[in-house]
């Protein structure tokens, strides 16, 4: 069964190279940056783990743990981090979740038999404090994540909570943002005391 926006992550309990998690618990109160490899010790999967290390304050400052996934043991886990840390040139203290049984992957849909039956596509689950599956994004094996719009989304979402609004196409912050269509003229006045622009009844930006 598919995984769907607005779904309640599933929760799991697993070992990981920083030790045993129930999923729920280790998220918390933040967000939840979880995301899934082929296998490790392969190419791409080495730079996308160096880079979310590279990345660990960008996360921690927009309150999201990261979290990898791959179908292989811890003991692997561990033996491939020093070399991404070495590759990458960087130090990668984050959980990676052993799932050698793909018990996780199947839970969350990861192993797409046309791309392989044992190893998991690269997904992407942003999920929020409540535990709810705010983003879900999914690549082939051989592509590699964009890492900008991974923490743009991040950004959009948070923002979409804080203010009540959505974001436009291409949105990045501080750029306007548009009142839904869902809250009247009288309501965007006084949740916008700084006014706003309606470019059609349907359609008004506001700077935040």
């Amino acid at each position: 069964m598919s995984l769907r926006i607005g779904d309640t992550a599933p929760d799991f309990k697993a070992d990981t190279t920083t030790g045993a998690i129930q999923f729920h618990d280790w998220i918390g109160t933040d967000w939840a940056f979880f995301f899934s490899h082929p296998a490790d010790f392969t190419p791409v999967c080495t730079t996308e783990m160096g880079r979310t290390a590279q990345l660990a304050e960008q996360f921690a400052s927009r309150g999201v743990k990261p979290i990898g996934l791959s179908t292989d043991t811890v003991a692997e886990h561990v033996k491939w981090i020093e070399d991404v840390n070495d590759t990458q040139h960087t130090t990668l203290r984050f959980p990676i979740v052993a799932d050698a049984d793909l018990k996780i992957a199947k839970l969350y849909d990861m192993i797409h038999p046309n791309e392989s039956e044992t190893a998991a596509v690269r997904s992407v689950f942003i999920i929020d404090p409540d535990k709810k599956i705010r983003l879900t994004m999914t690549y082939p094996m051989n592509v590699g994540r964009n890492f900008d719009e991974i923490l743009r989304v991040i950004d959009a979402l948070q923002t979409a909570d804080k203010f009540k609004i959505a974001t436009p196409a291409d949105w990045v912050p501080g750029q306007d943002v548009i009142i839904p269509p869902s809250v009247s003229d009288a309501d965007a006045a006084k949740s916008f005391p700084q006014g706003f622009e309606t470019i059609r009844p349907y359609l008004r930006k506001v700077s935040l």
